[in-house]
């Protein structure tokens, strides 16, 4: 693992441990609740809730997606640059999730009152990079079927809509999946904001020519 990959997977699972001693505490203090970031000034709910995860497998996913992904981006643009779009798209996702909880429909006033939690929107945000960087790269949807990069986003794009459309304020932020793709998308085509392109490889000096 890179350095921030690995420091973000040990934040992680530091934190989820922690909430294993006190769940009903760390959530309520970390996650992300729209009406508690409006009403009661937690804005660091923007940022923590990528921290907190609610079971086992829910974290074990989603560190390991941060690893595949994030591995490559990171040797890519250089640790500094990474860990900046890390903290946009899961700070963007999160924003989403916010701004979204004030239309005016059931769905969302139910997302208002909800508590997101996990690393997913921040997920989907390198996954969005990885395809736009990586687009030829195979990816095996389901462990079976092997799709481009390009194509595998397009398909949990369409996946991540058509739930957020069609979720009641479940446990899955849908809507977070669908800010990360979406502000990953905006932060690489924006060419002030977009990370340096990879440096070149410096050629060795130990080797000579022979004739």
């Amino acid at each position: 693992m890179t350095q921030a990959v690995r420091a973000i997977v040990y934040a992680n699972v530091a934190v989820f441990v922690a909430t294993l001693v006190a769940r009903p505490e760390i959530q309520n203090l970390f996650g992300l609740s729209p009406a508690a970031v409006l009403t009661q000034g937690r804005i660091w709910q923007l940022g923590t809730y990528l921290f907190v995860h609610g079971d086992v497998f829910h974290i074990l996913f989603n560190m390991l997606a941060v690893w595949m992904f994030g591995v490559d981006l990171e040797r890519r643009w250089g640790t500094q640059a990474f860990v900046r779009y890390y903290a946009v798209v899961g700070i963007g996702a999160g924003l989403c999730m916010v701004v979204v909880s004030l239309l005016p429909f059931a769905a969302t006033e139910r997302t208002y009152f909800a508590t997101t939690i996990g690393a997913s929107g921040a997920v989907y945000g390198l996954l969005m990079a990885w395809a736009i960087i990586f687009p030829h790269r195979t990816i095996l949807f389901f462990g079976i079927f092997p799709l481009t990069a390009r194509v595998f986003v397009l398909i949990m794009g369409v996946i991540a809509f058509t739930q957020a459309v069609g979720q009641g304020g479940g446990t899955v932020a849908h809507l977070a999946h669908l800010g990360g793709l979406a502000v990953g998308w905006w932060y690489l085509k924006t060419p002030v904001r977009r990370p340096p392109p990879p440096k070149p490889r410096p050629r060795p000096t130990h080797l000579h020519r022979v004739h």
